[in-house]
């Protein structure tokens, strides 16, 4: 087995956490497909690398800021497969509303106005993943009404 490739591998994910198909993706260039799934599943095997742990991870890093639209897209654009990403994101679902308002609050100190501000903080959401459903919630409703 290639040690070059095993050692780049190993540095990568002492640094962080990976998806399968980040390292293939990082290493497809040092060696061949053979190796490279060999060695990845091998690495599986041993507990050092699980997209499920990855998902998990990158979920609960994020999860304070985006909304679970874009948490969704970002762990496919990773390559983590539907069940791993669907069992990270089952956890901050629930929450989503919650989530949204504090994110609308760093950044708005006043409940949209007219329809101008209104739409602003509403695309402002939006471009952070969250749903219209709880884009709507965050926007109509009135700090007073959660007490």
């Amino acid at each position: 087995m290639n040690a070059g490739l095993r050692e780049k591998a190993l540095r990568l994910l002492a640094r962080r956490d990976h998806s399968r198909a980040e390292l293939v993706r990082k290493l497809g260039e040092d060696g061949n497909e053979d190796e490279l799934a060999s060695l990845l599943t091998r690495f599986e095997e041993c507990g050092l690398l699980s997209d499920t742990r990855f998902a998990e991870q990158f979920v609960s890093a994020r999860s304070q800021r985006f909304g679970t639209r874009r948490l969704q897209h970002e762990l496919k654009l990773r390559g983590v497969p539907e069940d791993a990403s669907s069992a990270a994101l089952a956890s901050v679902e629930q929450d989503e509303v919650t989530r949204a308002r504090a994110v609308w609050a760093r950044k708005f100190d006043a409940v949209p106005h007219d329809a101008k501000s209104w739409a602003r903080q509403a695309r402002f959401l939006q471009s952070r993943g969250f749903s219209a459903d709880s884009i709507h919630k965050v926007l109509r409703e009135r700090p007073e009404q959660d007490e």
